[in-house]
């Protein structure tokens, strides 16, 4: 646990820096850094404007072997299969 104090100086970093499990969980916050402000880029700075399938495809890959690195696969698999659904409904749309 960081200190009040610190947490004010970082301008409010501190919970991306410890990984807050709902706002930042740390599999989402150890991205690269913006270069601009040197927070660490979230999957959902990238994923906010796509469709479900997109961003869930974008999501899996993003953290892929992070969250557990024993289901490195399965998250793989996950991305693949919302990529297949993406398709359908680019297909069925048309």
């Amino acid at each position: 646990m960081i200190s009040d104090e610190l947490r004010a100086n970082l301008g409010g970093v501190g919970a991306a820096i410890h990984g807050d499990p709902v706002k930042h969980p740390s599999h989402y916050t150890d991205g690269p850094t913006h270069h601009e402000c040197g927070k660490p880029i979230e999957c959902i700075d990238i994923t906010r404007d796509m469709n479900f399938c997109l961003g869930n495809v974008v999501k899996y890959l993003w953290r892929s072997g992070k969250k557990d690195p024993g289901k490195q696969i399965e998250d793989l698999e996950k991305a693949r299969q919302y990529i297949t659904f993406e398709i359908e409904r680019l297909t069925d749309d048309a």
